[in-house]
């Protein structure tokens, strides 16, 4: 080996050999590990390409137009980029379903935010962590999020006492009502309106009728519904128990042993005349059949009159009262 200029790895030769070595040791083109230094080193010294690699890395350098040229649209700080240039990240969710097939976190039925994208506003300015410029917009869905359906007022009950006359052959009532009605320009006026209800035959106390959003307009509520709940006044005869009506009956003591008419006035106007045959004895009940109210899911059907009686004694009776008594009666 002879001594010569060549300085490889420390050591001077010549000829064969320091070819030999400068092959082996040199760095391979294939190998892009090796040149990225040499890369980092040309684009810190231009410095359009160091603002471009600064802000979006070296994917940014893909597409980049030679030196002096001037096309492509101006990225958020002012520099010039490539024309075919793509920003599109995305949230961690959408990767995860990319590769798994689905979400993880079934955040979809928690009213969560469906999915959350950089969005350009047509100026060339991407949304992003900072700036001033950059806005980050999302589509979310929820009850109470912003773009969604508005929340609804709870309801509104009032009652609707009917009497069972009318809740016997049925009736139509006329209810006025004043609310508040919010106008385009938001203010609120007062309203009133007369509303229509059709008590059907049948109908029992508790029944609710509902008008969706006659309640109150307020400001990011949807309006509540006015829900009117039937309740029944006490009527001076006949009271109801479920499809029944009850009648308490006052006697003497004569008729309830010797019989006797009944003559009671329907709730629908007409005159009942029922006869008792029978002797009347404590908690005695007499059953009129289809005589009761009507049965609001079956037309056509009614309940029963059930008639009680209170049987009225003598408060006082003579000697010959009571021996004729005993001579009857046999006791």
């Amino acid at each position: 080996m002879r001594i010569s200029r060549s300085r490889i790895g420390g050591w001077r030769c010549s000829g064969t050999r320091t070819r030999t070595l400068a092959i082996r040791l040199r760095p391979r083109p294939s190998s892009s590990r090796s040149l990225r230094p040499m890369r980092r080193v040309i684009v810190l010294s231009d410095p359009q390409k160091r603002a471009v690699y600064d802000q979006y890395g070296e994917e940014g350098l893909k597409g980049m137009p030679p030196p002096g040229s001037h096309s492509g649209a101006p990225f958020a700080n002012g520099s010039r980029g490539p024309s075919n240039f793509r920003f599109n990240p995305r949230d961690a969710e959408d990767i995860f379903a990319e590769f798994f097939g689905s979400s993880p976190f079934g955040f979809e039925s928690m009213g969560r935010a469906k999915s959350k994208r950089f969005q350009t506003d047509g100026d060339g300015t991407f949304g992003g962590f900072g700036g001033t410029e950059n806005t980050f917009k999302s589509n979310t869905r929820g009850a109470g999020a912003s773009g969604g359906q508005p929340q609804k007022a709870p309801p509104v009950e009032s009652k609707l006492t009917c009497s069972l006359e009318e809740l016997y052959t049925g009736s139509t009532r006329k209810m006025k009502i004043s609310r508040n009605v919010m106008r385009p320009n938001g203010r609120l006026v007062p309203e009133t309106e007369i509303l229509s209800i059709d008590v059907k035959p049948g109908w029992k106390k508790g029944t609710k009728i509902t008008f969706p959003d006659k309640g109150n307009e307020q400001a990011n509520l949807s309006p509540a519904d006015l829900v009117f709940v039937i309740d029944e006044k006490p009527h001076d005869v006949y009271k109801r128990d479920g499809n029944d009506l009850v009648v308490h009956q006052k006697i003497p003591l004569v008729d309830a042993l010797a019989g006797t008419t009944i003559n009671l006035t329907t709730l629908d106007g007409r005159d009942l005349a029922i006869n008792v045959t029978d002797v009347v004895t404590p908690r005695y009940e007499l059953v009129v059949a289809n005589e009761g109210m009507p049965i609001a899911k079956e037309p056509g059907k009614k309940g029963n009159l059930r008639i009680k009686f209170d049987v009225k004694f003598p408060s006082r009776l003579t000697t010959e009262q009571r021996a004729a008594i005993r001579r009857i009666l046999g006791g």
